[in-house]
C-alpha cells in the first residue's frame, strides 16, 4: 500500500512537470493570433512556420551551432582534465597531492560570477574576449573542480588489485587507466557529463557578458532577440525554446541509466 501511494505522488509529479512543456510544445505550433485570443487553447491548425522562422530568419541555427560546439568542448576539455587529474589524486598517498585536491576542492566554494570582471579583463588582454574559445575555456575551468571531486570519490572505490593485475600483466600506468579504470567509471563520467552539460547550455550569464559578436550568441543569448519594445513573436519563442529543451531531453533518455549507477555507486557496500 505504501509502495503504491509512493508511485501515485512520483506519476503525480511527473504529469504536473510534464505540463510546461507540453503547453510549450503545442504554442509552438499556434499563430501570434490564436496565442493572443487564447493562450491555453490547442493547435486549430498546426503549422511549423514559427519553427521555419526561428531556425532561418532569426539565426536560431547559427545560435544553436555555437551551443553545441561550446557545449560539447567544454564538457569534453573538463572531463579530459578532470579524469586525469582525479586518477592521480585517488591513487596518490603523497600530503602534496592531499594539498592539490583540497585546492580542487576549493573551487566549488568559488563564487564564480564574482569573478567575471577579471575573466573578462584576461580574456581581452590574451585576444579571446568575444569569441567561443574563449567561453570554452572558462567553462572548462569552472567544471573541473565538481567533476574532479565526483571522479576522485568514484575512483577510490575501485581496489587496487585491478591495477596490480594490470600491472603484472605488463599494462604501463596510461594502459591501466584506458583498459582497466575507465570502462568501470563510465557511469560517474556519464554523471559528469550530464551535471556538466545541463548548466553549461542552459546559461545565460556568461555568454551575455563575455560575447558581444551577435554570430557568436548561444541559445540562451539568442532567445532574448525574440523580445521586442513594443511586439514579440510569441509562436517563434515557444519554437526557439522546443529547439533549446530537445538535446537535453535526448540527452538524459540516452544516459539516465548511466546517471543512476554513478550516483548510487557504492551504497550497497
Amino acid at each position: 500500500m505504501k509502495r503504491a501511494a509512493v508511485q501515485v505522488v512520483l506519476w503525480g509529479y511527473a504529469a504536473v512537470a510534464l505540463v510546461p512543456l507540453l503547453i510549450m510544445v503545442w504554442n509552438s505550433f499556434r499563430t501570434d493570433q490564436e496565442l493572443v485570443a487564447e493562450p491555453l487553447g490547442v493547435p486549430v491548425s498546426p503549422s511549423l512556420d514559427a519553427y521555419r522562422q526561428a531556425w532561418v530568419e532569426a539565426s536560431f541555427s547559427t545560435y544553436f551551432l555555437n551551443s553545441v560546439l561550446v557545449t560539447t568542448a567544454s564538457v569534453l576539455l573538463s572531463t579530459v582534465v578532470s579524469l586525469l587529474a582525479a586518477y592521480a589524486l585517488a591513487r596518490s598517498r603523497s600530503r602534496l597531492m592531499g594539498v592539490i585536491e583540497q585546492v580542487f576542492v576549493s573551487g566549488l566554494m568559488m563564487p564564480v560570477f564574482l569573478m567575471i570582471v577579471p575573466i573578462f579583463y584576461l580574456l581581452d588582454t590574451i585576444g579571446l574576449a568575444s569569441t567561443r574559445t574563449g567561453l570554452i575555456l572558462v567553462y572548462a575551468a569552472v567544471s573541473i573542480p565538481f567533476s574532479v571531486f565526483v571522479l576522485a570519490t568514484f575512483l577510490r572505490q575501485l581496489p587496487d588489485e585491478l591495477e596490480d593485475a594490470a600491472r603484472i600483466d605488463g599494462a604501463g600506468p596510461f594502459r591501466t587507466f584506458w583498459s582497466v579504470l575507465l570502462p568501470l567509471v563510465r557511469p560517474a563520467v556519464a554523471t559528469v557529463v550530464v551535471f556538466r552539460f545541463v548548466p553549461i547550455w542552459n546559461d545565460f550569464f556568461y555568454p551575455l557578458i563575455l560575447v558581444r559578436d551577435r554570430t557568436q550568441y548561444t541559445l540562451p543569448v539568442g532567445l532574448t532577440t525574440f523580445f521586442g519594445e513594443y511586439q514579440t513573436s510569441w509562436s517563434t519563442l515557444f519554437a526557439g525554446l522546443v529547439i533549446a529543451t530537445l538535446p537535453l531531453v535526448v540527452l538524459f533518455l540516452v544516459a539516465t541509466r548511466q546517471i543512476v549507477a554513478g550516483l548510487t555507486a557504492g551504497m550497497g557496500r
